[in-house]
């Protein structure tokens, strides 16, 4: 019989199975790391968007 995982179901079976089969622990691990992701991602973005900021401002500075 082949089973196919669903990218999230590897994902969950992945922590489980690193929480050694403590689905508390490896739901909790899950959510951190998916809350550090989302702090990185919000930081590069803003990041980005401060560097278009100023490079717009200086480019207006120029043509005035």
């Amino acid at each position: 019989m082949d089973i196919r995982l669903t990218e999230a179901e590897a994902i969950a079976l992945h922590y489980y199975q690193a929480a050694h089969r403590d689905g508390w622990a490896a739901l909790v691990h899950a959510i951190a790391d998916a809350l550090a992701d989302l702090d990185a991602a919000e930081r590069h973005i803003a990041e980005r968007g401060r560097l278009v900021s100023h490079g717009y401002a200086r480019g207006r500075v120029g043509l005035a």
